[in-house]
This record gives structure tokens, sequence and C-alpha cells, in this order.
């Protein structure tokens, strides 16, 4: 299974945890992050890269970098990526947003993130796009109740 996490969610577990959901999120991405290290595949791409650079908390952004590392495949904006990009943008999606869920859908990954306006238009034009796009506690919460196998 392939996980592409966007930035929100890998810089998730570096924001105040007192508020209940931004907890949940965080050992939600922290037990998908581990198991990225045993049997999943953790995704990552330029576009993620080139996002995190621009954290202009410098520890944060250092911590972010940190947790890509642990990627095992890297997703470069190619002809084809930058295509759908274009094609996403076209459908009145947000063009940082886009051009994740064009870099998850090259790798055939599933695309999470904590920003729930992403999932909600995407889900709007879900006829045109085939990535899954979930709330990392949400999906965690499937692939359990599925015992680990892929959830479509």
């Amino acid at each position: 299974m392939k996980v592409y996490l966007d930035v929100c969610c890998l810089c998730r577990p570096f924001d105040d945890q007192k508020m209940n959901r931004i907890h949940l999120e965080s050992e939600a991405i922290k037990e998908i992050l581990m198991r990225c290290t045993q049997d999943w595949t953790f995704v990552t791409s330029d576009a993620v890269s080139f996002e995190i650079s621009r954290i202009p908390d410098r520890t944060r952004m250092k911590k972010a970098q940190k947790l890509t590392d642990l990627a095992k495949e890297h997703v470069a904006i190619t002809k084809p990526v930058s295509r759908r990009y274009h094609e996403f943008v076209e459908l009145g999606i947000d063009s940082a947003d886009a051009l994740h869920l064009a870099c998850a859908e090259s790798a055939g990954a599933v695309l999470l993130t904590t920003d729930d306006a992403i999932v909600k238009v995407i889900k709007r034009h879900g006829n045109q796009i085939t990535t899954e796009v979930k709330n990392p506690v949400e999906w965690l919460m499937e692939v359990n109740a599925y015992g680990g196998k892929d959830v479509e």
C-alpha cells in the first residue's frame, strides 16, 4: 500500500496538541509513518520538498524534512504529472493541492491530508479523480477495519 502525506499531515505532529482533533490526527499520522517503515510505502514528491522548504519556522521545517527521510519513493514533477496537475487546476482545485494530487496519482498512492477543504473539493469531482483522498484518522480507521488491506 502506498501512502502520500501532504505537508499539512507532515506538520500536524508539531502543532499544539491541546485540541482533540489535532491530537487524534497526529497520532494517526505517527501510526501511518510507523507502518510505512514496515509494510507500507511512504511516497513523497518534489512538491512536498518545495512546500516544506517554504516553511518560515526553521525548526518546524527541519522536523518536517526529517519525516520525509522515511519515504521509500519520490515523485518528480514530470511532463505527465504536470499535465495532470493542469487538468486538476482546470477543475478548480487549488494549485498546491492539484500538484499533490497529481503526484499521489502518479505513484498510485492514497493522498492523506488534514485539510477538510481539499477532501470536500475532490469528492465533488469524484468521477474525474480516481485517487483516494482522505483525512488520516478516517483512512487509518478504514484500513484497520479491513485488516490492513487496500480499501476502495
